[in-house]
């Protein structure tokens, strides 16, 4: 009756293929000239791919991406981020929504969209539009899009007002269904008021915490921060909704990968029903100390 959810985010696939210098224009500039001095090498291939192979050992029934498979928004990685969702596993069972960087100039996220868009097929048979809906085993994912394209050194995000209202209806209707399903909320920036530094932030963020006071959810799942992190928002009902950030799947053990909570890792949560609801615990898997692939302890989701 246990069903298992993987949780990994802002892999950042590369490396970069040629770039020519038309595709160098206003933040593709800016991005391009901080992938060559650093970025590159915040992000280690060999230890994502051996991320996903441990993933894919854990016996997940689903996993989540919560965004920023791609660096500047570059027609070259549309297709590399296919096939790293394709090595994840199939649409039906990996479920993508997408970061900032992912939307990095205009035109970019709809490449990538036209791209990957089976890995946001709601059940209806529609894709690329948000929010989605997906029903797993007990799980009801709702996909929402928080990437739009922004000035040069800002990374903000944005719901706006037709998504929220679209979602605040996707979870209330869930909500009343017999055997009500586990809702499960995907996100790319940190949904809650001061989730993320200035400049970083998720715009209505205000507005989606009090959506989720009105309309509930079971457990949101975001990106962004590259680190490790729990919070709770709350619920219509009196209970605590979990909200949980993934770091980088691909961060180096280096550099801020050495620290613990930045460590490249993935969340591998448990759901099971309980009473008229549902038991959940997470556990995080990724690289220890030493550098090797194991479990890293459990999530706290108070």
């Amino acid at each position: 009756m246990t069903f298992r959810l993987a949780h990994l985010s802002d892999p950042h696939v590369g490396p970069l293929g040629r770039v020519r210098l038309h595709q160098l224009i206003g933040k593709r500039a800016t991005g391009y000239a901080n992938w060559r001095r650093g970025r590159s090498r915040s992000h280690d291939m060999t230890v994502l791919e051996a991320l996903v192979a441990d993933l894919k050992g854990q016996g997940a029934g689903h996993v989540a991406c919560t965004g920023d498979l791609c660096n500047i928004g570059l027609p070259s990685e549309w297709e590399t981020a296919r096939t790293f969702l394709e090595a994840l596993g199939p649409p039906e069972t990996v479920s993508f929504v997408p970061g900032n960087h992912d939307a990095y100039v205009r035109g970019s996220l709809e490449g990538l969209l036209a791209a990957c868009g089976r890995y946001t097929g709601d059940d209806t048979g529609s894709s690329g539009r948000f929010p989605y809906l997906r029903r797993r085993g007990p799980l009801a994912l709702v996909g929402l899009s928080s990437a739009i394209p922004t000035k040069p050194f800002v990374a903000t995000g944005r719901l706006g007002a037709p998504q929220l209202a679209a979602a605040e209806v996707l979870l209330r209707a869930l909500a009343t269904e017999p055997g009500r399903p586990f809702r499960v909320v995907m996100i790319h920036h940190p949904p809650q008021p001061g989730g993320a530094s200035p400049g970083r932030e998720l715009k209505d963020a205000a507005a989606f915490t009090a959506m989720i006071g009105r309309a509930g959810a079971d457990l949101i799942l975001h990106g962004h921060n590259h680190v490790t992190s729990s919070a709770v928002i709350p619920g219509p009902d009196g209970r605590g909704v979990p909200v949980v950030g993934a770091p980088s799947a691909s961060a180096r053990p280096d550099g801020h990968g050495a620290i613990a909570a930045r460590r490249a890792s993935y969340l591998l949560y448990e759901i099971a029903p309980a009473g008229n609801g549902y038991a959940v615990s997470a556990r995080r898997r990724g690289l220890d100390a030493a550098g090797a692939m194991g479990d890293l302890g459990p999530v706290d989701l108070a």
